[in-house]
């Protein structure tokens, strides 16, 4: 599981590591915009924090490569860091490496599956979800908590989930779909 607060950054003075310190929980209250059950640190988009001369560069991965929910969230971003008199601030899009479902949070995963969001199967975002030539992920329903469920289509709600049906509760859901 990824861990977005880095554990090996560059040393920085006390005063720049504090600053960076004091960012990455401000992050934490910076929701993602289609999932607003999940910050951005939840998801793992966060790259990494880097402050040089009161000047702070906010790195961040897309969960998709033209993620349309992207600009939201660096502008949420900046009027978070702003409210809390950060003003000078860039924010990195960095598209490589190419952001996983290995990098959400397990807080992140649970608050998915309570808001009624299947998470990840774990193991598949190094493999594949669709089976071409065999069975389907095996997908919780969130609701009922059943494995008895199927895929009704690789496109749900946004793109990056799939929509399944429980064939115990019979309610749809969608499942935030896995990959590397």
């Amino acid at each position: 599981m990824h861990n977005p607060i880095p554990t090996n950054q560059p040393p920085t003075t006390n005063s720049q590591q504090l600053t960076a310190n004091k960012i990455w929980p401000l992050l934490e209250e910076v929701s993602d915009p289609e999932v607003p059950v999940l910050s951005i640190l939840d998801l793992g988009i966060v790259r990494d924090v880097v402050v040089e001369d009161e000047h702070a560069t906010i790195t961040i991965t897309p969960t998709y490569s033209g993620c349309p929910a992207m600009n939201a969230i660096a502008t949420d971003i900046r009027l978070r860091l702003l409210a809390e008199g950060f003003s000078n601030v860039t924010i990195h899009t960095q598209l490589r490496p190419a952001w996983t479902t290995d990098w959400m949070s397990a807080a992140g995963r649970q608050k998915l599956e309570d808001y009624g969001i299947a998470p990840p199967v774990d193991g598949t975002a190094t493999g594949h979800m669709l089976n071409l030539f065999g069975a389907d992920t095996a997908v919780r329903c969130p609701l009922c908590k059943s494995d008895n469920t199927h895929l009704v289509s690789q496109f749900g709600s946004t793109a990056c989930k799939a929509l399944y049906q429980c064939n115990d509760c019979r309610e749809p859901f969608d499942y935030f779909k896995c990959h590397a």
